[in-house]
């Protein structure tokens, strides 16, 4: 068993556990398996009810830092006022970097990261002597957090960027956590190369480390390389612009014209959930489509094993925000079923056209319907996409081999972490 005095990392949170995070859970949990010790400061806490099973298993403290500036405003300021009293020079170089970027954007929410960074570090950072290294996980808000604490702490810090958190953020307030940070890990090369794009100086390395998934969790004995009608096609997404739903329904009404016997299943929830719904009225599509909202794993592998194809139609939003590499993809996979989505970002990272899937441009339903087509009816390329993907799952997306390369970032990065012994057998 670890001992408390082993050199813990700290990773600050979104929210904690969330079902479409599902990779940075079992990140941690991998972490821990070869003897990290976790301490989680999530931002918000849980919105659904259940959580997936690995969850469970995961042994690190968690701690919640207050969440709404005001309704927590007592609860936020004192620790910060101790902290001024207690370390001045600290704390008025902290609160410099809030006002500065808070000139610059106007949003009170940066002066809300600073007050939960004084929190974290008052009330847990100064008494866990322990916790050596702080870790943000999305660019934007946590790592603001993150960037604070390290600043009230005096701790070394390092953020992982996934894609909205990218690509919504002000680069030049990018630029600036990059620069302040240790290391900067990311999930593409799409994103690794955007970010070095961005750094002035080379003295943050940035690091492209794949989301992996448990292939143990999913695999598929019965792949269907012959799919018959009706077919069953198959989406999971959040109901949210970026993954270009309206562009699915309206390819699979151009399926449904040309006589196309299918019917369609969505999982997931979202902001635009009476949109999508009223499209598919709209389309006469009502008989052909299932939205079955929010699943956990056990119900998204039996739909896998259900499917002939899967689909997404991802795009970037007005807003600027896109997918990386949706964990889904990757899956399907892992799952043989061949996947169909757009060449946005880092997809093609996954889905190489008319090897291990097929891309199309994004907003192009004809485009996506004539792929979709081949992907069903053409069992020589069916076969070829399906053992093409599982192969290049096997290859990069093996979350086994995956956490060894975060392992060594952090343990290179951090020469305290590295001090903690790994845990027997895992190093292969």
């Amino acid at each position: 068993m670890k001992q408390p005095n082993h050199p813990t990392l700290a990773y600050i949170l979104k929210g904690y556990p969330r079902i479409s995070e599902t990779f940075i859970s079992n990140e941690i949990l991998l972490l821990e398996q070869r003897g990290f010790k976790m301490h989680l400061f999530p931002m918000r806490k849980p919105r659904e009810n259940f959580t997936h099973d690995s969850v469970k298993k995961i042994q690190a403290a968690v701690d919640y830092l207050p969440t709404e500036l005001s309704l927590d405003f007592v609860k936020l300021i004192i620790p910060n006022l101790l902290l001024v009293a207690a370390q001045p020079k600290r704390y008025f170089s902290a609160l410099k970097l809030a006002l500065d970027r808070y000139r610059q954007n106007r949003k009170i929410a940066t002066i809300k990261h600073l007050f939960q960074a004084g929190y974290m570090v008052w009330y847990h950072l100064r008494k866990d002597p322990s916790i050596v290294h702080l870790h943000g996980h999305f660019a934007h808000s946590p790592t603001s957090v993150t960037m604070f604490a390290s600043q009230l702490s005096g701790l070394p810090f390092s953020f992982t960027a996934h894609a909205k958190d990218i690509y919504t953020s002000d680069p030049e307030k990018l630029r600036e956590k990059i620069g302040r940070a240790d290391f900067v890990i990311t999930c593409t090369l799409h994103n690794k190369a955007y970010l070095e794009s961005l750094i002035k100086t080379e003295f943050t390395a940035v690091h492209c480390v794949y989301h992996g998934i448990d292939l143990s969790l999913f695999h598929n004995q019965q792949q269907q390389i012959t799919a018959r009608p009706p077919y069953q096609i198959f989406t999971i997404a959040r109901l949210t612009p970026k993954k270009g739903l309206p562009t699915i329904y309206r390819a699979l009404r151009i399926l449904k014209d040309k006589g196309i016997d299918f019917h369609h299943t969505l999982i997931g929830d979202g902001d635009d959930r009476e949109q999508i719904l009223a499209l598919i009225d709209q389309l006469e599509l009502s008989d052909y489509c299932t939205w079955l909202g929010t699943q956990n794993h056990t119900q998204v592998l039996d739909r896998f094993r259900q499917s002939h194809l899967f689909v997404l139609g991802c795009e970037i939003a007005k807003n600027g925000d896109r997918d990386g590499i949706p964990n889904v993809l990757v899956e399907s996979l892992a799952m043989g079923v061949p996947a169909v989505s757009t060449n946005v970002s880092a997809i093609p990272e996954i889905l190489i056209h008319e090897e291990s899937g097929l891309t199309v441009p994004p907003r192009d339903p004809d485009a996506l319907a004539a792929a979709m087509s081949r992907l069903l009816q053409d069992e020589q390329l069916r076969r070829k996409v399906i053992e093409q993907g599982r192969a290049l799952v096997h290859e990069k997306f093996d979350n086994t081999m995956l956490i060894k390369a975060m392992v060594d970032i952090f343990r290179t990065g951090n020469s305290k972490l590295s001090e903690q012994p790994l845990v027997s057998g895992t190093d292969g």
